[in-house]
């Protein structure tokens, strides 16, 4: 059964399941949302999710939100991307949890702050708050990836695809892959696995 991933391009936790998705192999088709024009927040889509949140996934007959939901069920349902035990369980969630709240979320606001509104509206104090929130979560991350190839275990998890999504995007927030050398080996080995895609290249974009 082809899976249905309600999305669009420049969402950073759109793309962490469209990769697991394509690196896991399975069939599944892309449900454009209309992010820039409101569509998130319709009447429409809240019967589809009632938190108005992309993405959406459509699996197996059940519906699915909240992208760290949706990497867990992909993997137990495949077997991949997974822990080999309890502990790897929770530091895999550990991981997660922590990309939700630190570094997904600061960097998707700023990213969004700088790029996708317009300038008008744009706050500079808000700007500065989420760039120096931003460079604390990504300087934890590249002293946790010194010596390590993968963040949770000794391969690549769910995890890696939670913290990696934001940082393949050409905007600018404030991030430059040769200013941190663990999280840039680290990405180029995601980049590596097969059936990795840049997130344009999976997805539509809402702003061409």
């Amino acid at each position: 059964m082809t899976s249905k991933l309600y999305c669009f391009g420049e969402s950073g936790n759109s793309y962490k399941v469209a990769l697991m998705l394509e690196l896991c192999g399975l069939p599944w088709e892309q449900v454009f949302v209309d992010f820039f024009k409101g569509e998130a927040r319709s009447e429409d889509f809240a019967r589809i999710n009632p938190m108005k949140e992309v993405p959406v996934l459509i699996h197996d007959g059940k519906r699915y939100a909240q992208s760290g939901v949706m990497l867990d069920v992909l993997s137990k349902e495949t077997g991949k991307f997974g822990p080999k035990n309890e502990d790897e369980r929770l530091d895999i969630l550990r991981w997660t949890l922590w990309d939700n709240h630190k570094l997904s979320s600061q960097i998707g606001t700023l990213r969004f702050q700088i790029n996708f509104i317009p300038e008008k509206y744009r706050s500079e104090e808000v700007i500065k708050f989420l760039k120096g929130r931003s460079q604390a979560a990504l300087n934890i991350l590249e002293s946790h990836l010194y010596g390590r190839d993968w963040i949770a275990t000794d391969a690549p998890t769910t995890a890696d695809f939670s913290c990696c999504s934001y940082l393949y995007y050409p905007e600018e927030f404030g991030f430059t892959r040769s200013d941190y050398p663990n999280i840039d080996g680290w990405l180029t080995r995601i980049a590596a696995l097969p059936g990795w895609k840049h997130p344009y290249d999976l997805m539509e974009r809402a702003m061409k």
